[in-house]
């Protein structure tokens, strides 16, 4: 107790010099409580990312693996090989997907299947007056986006590609923009006989949403099928199409993959083709999947392709921006020691007598540290509260300067995917439930509790830290005292 008291009083007597250590270990605490706060919103943020951009796998041709018997001495039976191996590799069935689906390694998965059609009620659009002649050189399916092609480009043909989605996650165009509703809206249930067209095939045989139109089997002219216009989409971006007088699209019919199902089971000469996309538990099993779909009998000329490169560069800035602050944190740490280190060596200098005196009278040399090391624990304590504070008032405002384009890109994001699918959106009166969820865009939002960046484990690092900075810096107080000699320090008294 006598110690404490000694302690306080010290304190109290040397204002000047407690009150430049205060300002000191005020400024290393705000600066680190900020660092800290900046480290988890930057993790906060990643982690967003990763569940924005989930590692996703796709089943893709090994064009590799396909090319290294090619023989440039005898190319034509090179290319022949060639062919007869791509003709070899057959689509993926559904029963495939869901058996590479049932994978420890896999969160979800949906997929797409695809096939040509035609129609009694609709009319082709072409360039051509008579459609039937240009089948092949306007090809609905040649014109459609990669989004939407099949894995292996081996379709049934005909005048309209007939697209199923087996989840709005599995619907690209519409996520990304490249489509969006004008009319009508996505279905949400996609068990149902509707569809989709586009604006200008429905422009040209006077279409609206709710009119019927039906399908006819490409391969046999008396299945007939019908399916109820939920909704009329435009392509946003038509840019591989040149100056062609139809978007890329515009010969496409979108429905879900239980309709097209009914139609390859109605038939099973038809052709489709079917391209799934699996949710992958993390980047570090993809190897791991790769090998488990090989064992499970995944062709040698089919490889697993995934979106790696695309999770590393929408992470690769906030990444930096977490580095540097970890690197800010270290450089504070480091400063903050020695300039700590340095005051206390003055502080001793010129307390030296004192200490002489306490020796003197019988004072132990470990009591003299243990006052020593307590006064600079009490001013390292109040400071480091008070640091703690200010950390955590400046903290919040530089968290959200980090997060906010963040912010208006997952709102405005959401909401365009949401309008997109014809659900409402800026300007629409409804919302499509979980939108926030596609395919895991990112749902970042505002900073506006300071616990939500300094919360208990910020404040058990900084104080941590402080008391670690104290302790080391404190050391030159110890070595010191335990050096000096108190009748050598009374004659040298002047």
């Amino acid at each position: 107790m006598y110690i404490l008291k000694n302690a306080i009083t010290s304190i109290v007597r040397n204002k000047g010099r407690n009150i430049l250590i205060w300002i000191v270990i005020i400024v290393i605490a705000a600066s680190i409580s900020i660092t800290l706060a900046i480290n988890n919103t930057s993790a906060s943020l990643i982690n967003s990312y990763k569940n924005k951009y989930a590692t996703t796998a796709t089943i893709g041709i090994n064009r590799e693996n396909m090319m290294k018997d090619f023989d440039s001495e005898n190319k034509d039976e090179s290319k022949k090989n060639m062919q007869d191996a791509f003709s070899s590799i057959s689509s993926l069935s559904v029963v495939d997907i869901k058996k590479f689906a049932n994978s420890k390694y896999v969160k979800s998965y949906y997929y797409t299947m695809q096939l040509g059609v035609n129609s009694s009620t609709l009319e082709k659009a072409s360039m051509t007056s008579n459609s039937s002649d240009s089948n092949e050189n306007d090809s609905s399916y040649d014109k459609a986006p990669d989004g939407v092609r099949g894995a292996f480009s081996n379709a049934t043909s005909g005048d309209f590609t007939l697209i199923g989605y087996s989840s709005i996650d599995a619907m690209n165009e519409f996520i990304e923009g490249s489509y969006k509703i004008t009319s009508g809206k996505v279905p949400t249930n996609f068990d149902s006989d509707t569809c989709l067209i586009n604006k200008e095939l429905a422009t040209l045989n006077n279409i609206s949403v709710g009119d019927k139109i039906t399908i006819t089997d490409s391969d046999d002219s008396s299945k007939t099928y019908e399916l109820e216009v939920a909704g009329i989409f435009e392509e946003e971006s038509n840019d591989d199409n040149g100056m062609s007088m139809f978007s890329n699209s515009v010969n496409t019919i979108i429905t879900n993959t239980n309709f097209v199902s009914k139609l390859t089971d109605a038939n099973s000469n038809l052709k489709v083709e079917t391209k799934p996309t699996f949710t992958l538990t993390s980047s570090k099993v993809v190897s791991k999947f790769e090998s488990e779909l090989k064992t499970k009998g995944l062709d040698d000329n089919l490889t697993v392709e995934t979106n790696l490169d695309r999770v590393e560069n929408a992470t690769k800035a906030i990444s930096n921006v977490k580095t540097f602050a970890t690197t800010f944190l270290i450089v504070t740490i480091i400063i903050g020691t020695i300039v700590l280190f340095i005051i206390n060596m003055i502080n001793i200098r010129e307390r030296k007598y004192e200490i002489g005196v306490l020796r003197t009278i019988g004072m132990k040399k470990s009591k003299v540290v243990l006052q020593f090391l307590c006064e600079l624990l009490i001013v390292s304590a109040a400071s480091l509260l008070i640091g703690a504070g200010l950390g955590a008032c400046l903290s919040v405002p530089v968290s959200n300067h980090l997060l906010q384009n963040e912010i208006s890109e997952s709102q405005s994001e959401s909401e365009n995917i949401a309008s997109n699918f014809g659900h409402g959106g800026l300007n629409g009166n409804t919302k499509m439930d979980n939108k926030s969820n596609f395919q895991g865009v990112a749902n970042v939002s505002e900073v506006k509790d300071i616990n939500a960046v300094v919360d208990f484990k910020v404040l058990a690092e900084l104080f941590g830290i402080g008391i670690v900075i104290t302790l080391i810096s404190c050391s030159s107080a110890i070595i010191s005292i335990e050096r000096f000699s108190p009748l050598t320090i009374l004659k040298e008294r002047s």
